[in-house]
């Protein structure tokens, strides 16, 4: 009887540590996803900032740029894309098709921001209005800030992603509904997404 007393008392001891562990275990991943919930956030704030200065550079270019409708239609087109896209990342940071959506959404806006920067050599008046390079001064500043919550928010993407793929962790990361490593924001070429939109005069 002392045995059997003894037995069940280990085994009692043995479900309610793992119990605790699976707690433990459950609140970790739940505090790692939503710290690269609120890294994303950041992010969000100041693409949308940028998002906010684009048809302001387009409409203070239009007056000098008459024949150059179809690259300004193209930015903007670019610009409202990539707004929808940071939108619905926004609805679920981390997810790998959301984060994928912006990725390619980011590049093409990169992409028109560039062709828009390369025309707008032509136009020297452009260039020193003081109007566009107080916007071009907001959208470098506005850019940096945008380099550095990325890469806050795959640093907070790695330690959840790292933290989940532990053993045993793995194990429970399912059936705590962390059924998939979060998504990093990053751009088929890095270099290029951060210089391109800035329009240098």
């Amino acid at each position: 009887m002392v045995g059997l007393g003894i037995g069940l008392g280990v085994v009692v001891v043995f479900v309610l540590m793992m119990v605790m562990y699976g707690v433990g275990v459950f609140n970790t991943l739940v505090s790692l996803r939503e710290r690269y919930k609120n890294a994303f956030s950041q992010i969000e704030v100041q693409l949308k900032r940028r998002y906010d200065l684009i048809p302001n550079l387009v409409d203070t270019a239009k007056g000098y740029m008459k024949h150059e409708s179809e690259t300004l239609e193209n930015v903007i087109k670019a610009r409202n894309a990539a707004s929808g896209a940071v939108q619905a990342a926004s609805a679920a940071p981390g997810d790998p098709d959301a984060m994928k959506g912006l990725m390619g959404a980011e590049t093409a806006l990169s992409g028109a921001m560039s062709k828009f920067s390369v025309v707008m050599e032509a136009y020297p008046d452009l260039k020193a209005n003081e109007n566009m390079m107080q916007l071009s001064e907001e959208l470098t500043s506005t850019e940096n800030k945008v380099a550095f919550a990325r890469q806050g928010y795959n640093d907070a993407v790695t330690s959840y992603n790292v933290a989940r793929q532990k053993f045993p962790a793995i194990v429970f990361a399912s059936m705590f509904g962390h059924p998939e490593n979060a998504e990093l924001l990053e751009f088929k070429d890095s270099a290029e997404f951060q210089a391109a939109p800035k329009v240098s005069f």
